[in-house]
């Protein structure tokens, strides 16, 4: 449980809680770049027909021309990222937040859940850490996820509603998310290519933490 004396030092790098809230947090790496390839393979198939009751004819060779263009918006979306700033995700309405705009501040990334064992202890410490830091530069995102035992079945409207009137939170929750699989969103991909937990890369249940420093 989160106590009147438990302090967060913030320091540098990507750290890894898992839940409980823990006092002390024992691991702390620096982001690791991830090189993205992208292959396009181009195919094209002809498929031309006869008929015998019509005559052959022979066309006029038409010489083809191709032009080339440079997309500079993809050369940019397919660059890796090097912090989590460089990440665009949804809130509970379905509008982008450009984490960017969280630079200079500790953020706390969350997997959240309303039917959970740890969903009290969690949401009221949660509570309590964000009125305690949040003046001091601490921001918590909350990511809803129902891919652990479905504990978390609700719209984004129900979950917004349930943690923001049972357990006052002010911090942002966004949209619904995966956080493990191929459809695991990006930026839990990299979240956990930055910091593996103690069984591997994957979360292992809801209120799994990571907590990022100023600099993403």
């Amino acid at each position: 449980m989160l106590c009147s004396s438990t302090r967060i030092l913030f320091g540098r790098g990507i750290r890894r809680v898992v839940p409980p809230l823990s006092s002390s947090i024992n691991y702390l790496i620096n982001p690791k770049a991830k090189t993205l390839s992208l292959s396009r393979p181009y195919q094209r198939h002809h498929h031309i027909s006869f008929f015998k009751s019509i005559p052959t004819l022979t066309p006029t060779p038409t010489p083809l021309r191709f032009s080339l263009k440079t997309d500079h918006t993809m050369a940019s979306q397919s660059s890796p990222p090097k912090s989590v700033h460089d990440f665009t995700v949804k809130d509970a309405r379905g509008n982008d937040v450009n984490l960017g705009n969280y630079k200079g501040k500790v953020l706390l990334i969350v997997n959240v859940a309303s039917q959970c064992g740890l969903t009290n202890s969690n949401y009221t410490e949660l509570s309590q850490l964000y009125e305690k830091y949040r003046a001091k530069g601490l921001e918590i995102l909350a990511f809803p996820c129902n891919q652990f035992g479905a504990q978390e079945p609700g719209t984004n409207e129900q979950i917004v509603e349930f943690a923001c009137t049972r357990f006052k939170a002010e911090y942002p929750i966004f949209d619904k998310v995966d956080v493990n699989g191929n459809d695991a969103a990006p930026l839990y991909k990299y979240l956990k290519s930055s910091k593996g937990g103690l069984f591997g890369d994957n979360i292992k249940w809801n209120f799994s933490k990571f907590l990022v420093d100023k600099e993403g």
